[in-house]
């Protein structure tokens, strides 16, 4: 069968997402042709702004390499742009005289930056920001000029003067309306985002209209219809984008301000189709990439014969790219007739949400500070919800109703599948976990690589994770370092650092640091926060946000949805009181499976997430932390005072271990058994700390752990006395916490350190006193039961919203 001739016009993220789209379902089906304007291969466009902030350098923001064309046999035809489409002959001829023809035709040419047409938009330093070439002649300028003004305050204007400033510039954003992004954001979160980026070093100049650009061959400067004037070494223009249509124009092809197509993104004329910005869909040109890949998820089934829905338009939404500036909206933002609205502000957390209504039904979202609730609300808009049983408050305040609800809000694994995770490139949940499941994916890059989410803005990457250890647990795959490619920095250097700048916040060291992404990202944000809780633990405080989702629960996630609540025994040893406990519990909230665990606790299985605080309430117990990276339970067995063979109280000494050291935060999990005698009933030789009782006192064992990979504990000596013990196992802990790599866990850390070298500081007394020492600061801020305030919390969380109004 001859494979019919496919051609792309335009080699931007539209189109080449088509092309992937159309190779997933049939690979064999076409010839493929991409002409290609720029000296490039297809790159993320959105991360201009992320190169310019120094999140990002230019070589990772590119989506396909040339080895990818290579491999699907794709012929490029790099940098000679199409100059003419003859449709009548199926012919393209690109600038060198170069001619293609093709059985059918993709046009996703995209959109160019408006360039305000006043005196002087054609100086020298004047630009729009659109490509890499024009993000680097930005920074190339940065580099020998001091000033710059962006005309424009919209998202790309914003992002621009961000990383400008980034670069050590002097930025101006001028602004022709009262507040910044003001068809996204209401005036109150306008107000509240210009305060936050004057304090990073931008400048506004609001309601002004810019007249001419002064200069005689580069630009000196800006001149404003009131007469003033603003010095000026660069201008940027960000005041919007122009769909490319000058080839379909040119062709004759059906052009409003975009390209016109149907459902099938089928253009005037049979065989042409067009996607991305410049596609004019039902009168609307999308300027964002989660509906532009929607598009071509359309045209990949029609092209390839697969039985699927006409594109139907998009419901959009925008997010800002500026570090300390999280804002999300969507929807109608203006109040008009039949529309109402409620809002809350906190001025404590420098938060704030505006919903408005009508008809029951929310249609229009600001959020600024606080956008941990973004999903939640748009899942309302998009599916029209009826919220007519929602009272100002419910509607308000987070889901969850306990204390951390704003991060239960956040809970990928309690979305539906048809839920979107990546707003960037338009991937939900659903999407997610088949190719994890289906792909055998381990890691948030194989995630990236194979659907795209993550791989823009990167938000949506803790999330990624958080779906990764649902699926997989503690077999999802961790960087052996600890961190990842936001940094070439090692994990020793990022400590040393963190002492020697006095840092005690992530985001400090992700500034400082120069991490690549200032936000961090699911391998970094927990082992810096780990990190940090070593270094400082009376200065940093704990980052939940940076914590996998079960630590953030206190309760671990099952393959259905629901979670296993296991409450501390110490010991292994209960009450008759606290079994009674257990059972009323279990019995009142129908938990499906009460179940003795494999550390010698009671553990309940199949909670529902929305039971978790009061469970924890009326159990009153702490918990196990059966879910962290810390010291877990201690295994022991009855020992001397019921066993005719027992040594040694085993269950005594177990019971102290764990009341010295519960709830210390490790690189990995720190299980620890205690045996009476050497039949070690416990499996003691298999912990990360063991003792075995013996008629002269106690054997201690370190480095030894179950799982996948079985490690042997290595005896490192005999001692007469449980405080010997107690003292032993801190500086162990210690040791292990300060010199671990995060996510490491100790056999594989005692095998990297040496265990001769382990073995001479543990029995060094001295040294042993100063680790325990410094234990004794991180046991001074351990914490209790995480649900212990429930009631107190849900009562702060309603006062918190200080002022709603409908």
């Amino acid at each position: 069968m001859t494979r019919e001739k496919l051609l792309l016009i335009g080699n931007g993220m539209a189109g080449v997402r088509t092309i992937e789209e159309i190779l997933e379902r049939d690979a064999n089906r076409f010839d493929i042709t991409i002409i290609g304007e720029e000296n490039y291969t297809n790159y993320n466009r959105i991360m201009l702004s992320n190169v310019l902030q120094n999140k990002n350098t230019i070589e990772e923001i590119i989506t396909n390499p040339q080895s990818w064309y290579e491999e699907q046999h794709i012929e490029l035809v790099h940098h000679d742009p199409a100059a003419e489409l003859d449709a009548a002959a199926k012919i393209v001829r690109t600038e060198s005289g170069k001619e293609i023809s093709f059985d059918k035709c993709i046009i996703a040419t995209g959109s160019r930056s408006f360039i305000l047409p006043i005196e002087g938009s054609n100086l020298e330093g004047v630009m729009g920001f659109r490509t890499i070439d024009d993000t680097l002649k930005m920074l190339e300028i940065a580099k020998s000029y001091r000033k710059a003004a962006v005309i424009g305050g919209g998202l790309l204007g914003l992002e621009a003067a961000k990383g400008l400033v980034d670069q050590g510039m002097d930025v101006t954003v001028i602004h022709l309306e009262k507040w910044l992004m003001e068809t996204q954001l209401n005036e109150m979160a306008g107000g509240l985002l210009k305060a936050d980026l004057e304090k990073q070093g931008l400048k506004f100049l609001m309601e002004k209209k810019t007249a001419r650009i002064l200069g005689d061959t580069r630009v000196t400067g800006l001149e404003f219809s009131d007469g003033t004037q603003l010095e000026a070494d660069m201008v940027v223009m960000t005041v919007g984008i122009r769909p490319e249509t000058t080839l379909a124009r040119q062709a004759e092809l059906t052009v409003n301000r975009g390209i016109v197509v149907n459902d099938w993104m089928e253009t005037s004329v049979k065989d042409i189709f067009a996607v991305g910005e410049c596609a004019e869909h039902n009168k609307t040109v999308y300027g964002l990439v989660a509906p532009l890949f929607e598009q071509g998820k359309v045209l990949a089934d029609m092209l390839t014969g697969q039985a699927a829905a006409p594109y139907s338009g998009s419901t959009t939404y925008t997010s800002l790219k500026v570090s300390g500036c999280d804002l999300f909206s969507a929807g109608e933002i203006k109040e008009q007739e039949g529309v109402k609205s409620i809002e809350a502000y906190d001025g404590l957390a420098n938060s704030y949400k505006k919903l408005f209504i009508k008809d029951n039904q929310v249609v229009g979202i600001v959020l600024y500070g606080d956008t941990s609730e973004e999903n939640r609300y748009f899942k309302m808009l998009k599916q029209k919800q009826d919220i007519s049983e929602f009272t100002s408050i419910s509607l308000l305040s987070a889901a969850g109703g306990c204390c951390g609800g704003a991060a239960a809000a956040g809970d990928v694994t309690q979305w539906t599948d048809d839920e979107t995770v990546c707003g960037c490139n338009g991937v939900t949940k659903g999407t997610i976990l088949k190719a994890i499941r289906e792909k055998d994916l381990t890691s948030v890059a194989e995630v990236t690589k194979v659907t795209k989410a993550g791989g823009s803005c990167g938000k949506c990457k803790g999330m990624i994770g958080d779906l990764l250890t649902y699926v997989l647990g503690d077999k999802v795959a961790s960087a052996p370092t600890g961190i990842c490619g936001c940094t070439d920095l090692s994990r020793d250097e990022i400590v040393l650092q963190i002492h020697e700048k006095g840092l005690t916040s992530s985001q400090e060291v992700y500034e400082q640091l120069a991490f690549r992404n200032k936000e961090g990202c699911p391998k970094c944000r927990p082992a810096i926060n780990f990190y940090l809780n070593v270094a400082f633990p009376k200065d940093h405080e704990d980052e939940p946000e940076s914590r996998f989702v079960n630590e953030r629960l206190h309760a671990n996630i099952q393959n259905n949805g629901t979670f296993s609540v296991i409450p501390r025994m110490r010991g292994g040893q209960t009450t008759p009181q606290q079994l009674m406990k257990i059972a009323q519990v279990a019995e009142k909230y129908e938990v499906p499976l009460v179940k003795v665990t494999g550390s010698q606790r009671i553990g309940l299985y199949g909670v529902k997430k929305e039971d978790l605080p009061d469970v924890w309430e009326e159990l009153d117990m702490t918990s196990a932390s059966a879910y962290a990276k810390g010291v877990r339970s201690v295994k022991t067995c009855v020992g001397a005072a019921f066993c005719r063979f027992g040594t040694q109280d085993s269950m005594g000494l177990g019971i102290k271990l764990e009341e010295r050291f519960e709830f210390i935060d490790t690189p990995h999990k720190f299980k620890m058994g205690v045996s009476a005698c050497p039949r070690s009933c416990v499996e003691t030789g298999v912990k990360d700390f063991g003792v075995i009782g013996v008629e002269n006192g106690f054997q201690i064992y370190i480095g030894g752990n179950g799982g996948t990979e079985v490690q042997e504990g290595k005896l490192l000596t005999t001692v007469e006395t449980e405080q010997e013990v107690i003292d032993i196992c801190g500086a162990f802990i210690q040791y292990y916490r300060e010199t671990g790599t995060y996510a490491e866990r100790t056999a594989p850390w005692l095998n990297r350190m040496g265990f001769d070298h382990v073995k001479e500081i543990l029995l060094d007394l001295q040294q042993r006193a100063e680790l325990n020492k410094r234990l004794d600061e991180a046991v001074a801020g351990k914490r209790r039961n995480p649900w212990e305030k429930v009631v107190e919390d849900k009562q702060i969380q309603k006062e918190l919203y200080e002022v709603v109004r409908g």
